[in-house]
């Protein structure tokens, strides 16, 4: 994905971008019909990932460094981004079992997509404000599809969230951890 707008940021940026809301919208479009929700979340997910194709996994968010301690931030995030279901009147898990394995695809493509390459193109670009602004605007912008209105204000938080911890600590690891819990639960 890179080497297609390796000229300049704000160009990258740009294609990733239009790349990754193409990606999410056509996913939420196939979902409408029944026959088409795994195998259009498993490819959706896949097709996200293909956004960090190129990047460098320290651009990514995505060394070694400090393993545990991110796996570790990874459940906190997850559990964080629990407590609106938490708050739900009679909350349980809304995701069907079989599901589960596509909801991981979807939660790892998202991120290296968003918090992965979308991020490191916009911090290139404008450095890590507008790295943490644009990707969580993208985001909600990229569920407004598949989220009733009144759900987007939680999806912006859980965004914004997701970028300030890859800001924060310069890992990928976590959001990736964090966001599968919270799929898998919702």
């Amino acid at each position: 994905m890179i080497s297609a707008a390796r000229s300049s940021p704000l160009l990258r940026a740009s294609v990733i971008g239009l790349y990754v809301l193409a990606v999410e919208w056509t996913r939420a479009l196939l979902a409408h019909d029944s026959r088409f929700i795994a195998a259009g979340l498993l490819l959706g997910g896949v097709a996200l990932g293909l956004a960090a194709l190129g990047w460098p996994a320290t651009r990514l968010g995505l060394g070694r460094s400090r393993f545990a301690v991110r796996v570790i931030g990874g459940f906190a995030l997850g559990a964080v981004l629990l407590l609106p279901a938490a708050a739900r009147s009679g909350a349980v898990p809304l995701l069907p079992a079989g599901l589960a394995v596509v909801a991981i695809a979807v939660s790892i493509g998202e991120e290296l997509a968003f918090r992965g390459a979308l991020y490191a193109a916009l911090d290139e670009l404008g450095g890590a404000p507008l790295a943490v602004a644009g990707t969580t605007v993208l985001w909600t912008l990229a569920h407004a599809l598949s989220h009733p209105p009144e759900f987007l204000g939680a999806v912006a938080a859980a965004g914004l969230l997701l970028g300030l911890w890859r800001w924060a600590c310069k890992d990928l690891v976590a959001p990736i951890i964090g966001h599968a819990i919270a799929d898998l639960a919702l």
